[in-house]
């Protein structure tokens, strides 16, 4: 695979952030041969932290005297980190018909989304700039996502590589 060099603001692209998960996600399921072998095998907190955080922190110590998130196993994060690569490439289509099906209806029994028909020029024009600050708020926020997502997929590669003992991997 061809690797092009990325300027500053190339780094901080949306495509080029989804591109670097994709990748990792790749680079996991590729290095990952059994993934039955990561059942009940607990990431570190400390590994999670750097690669993206864990919801449900609990102040448990692992047998090896680190703290664990008890409720998600390495396996459960491969496959979520599988499912949302293929959300990314592939859409989600029913989830997302479903949603804007139940908006149209809102809007035509005069839900909170229906439009006011007397509205000025001045409330469109704070509309558009709401828009924007939303659109740049949501992009800000996927970027962070994708990034601690990738974080995720490169520790989990990793810690299988240890756990299998094969830390020389392709290096």
């Amino acid at each position: 695979m061809m690797q092009i060099c990325e300027s500053y603001s190339q780094k901080h692209s949306l495509f080029n952030a989804m591109n670097r998960f994709i990748g990792a996600v790749n680079n996991m399921d590729q290095t990952v041969m059994v993934p039955s072998l990561l059942r009940d095998v607990p990431l570190l907190l400390e590994e999670l932290d750097s690669g993206g955080g864990c919801a449900e922190r609990e102040a448990q110590l692992a047998p090896n005297g680190g703290a664990y998130c008890s409720r998600r196993d390495m396996y459960s994060h491969y496959v979520l980190l599988k499912s949302i690569r293929n959300d990314i490439e592939w859409g989600v289509l029913q989830q997302a018909a479903e949603e804007a099906s139940g908006r149209k209806k809102e809007k035509l029994n005069g839900g909170a989304g229906s439009v006011d028909i007397g509205r000025g020029i001045a409330e469109d024009a704070e509309a558009e700039e709401d828009l924007e600050k939303q659109f740049h708020y949501h992009l800000s926020g996927l970027h962070t996502v994708l990034s601690k997502l990738t974080r995720k997929a490169n520790v989990l590669t990793n810690r299988y590589k240890q756990e299998i003992g094969a830390n020389n991997w392709g290096h």
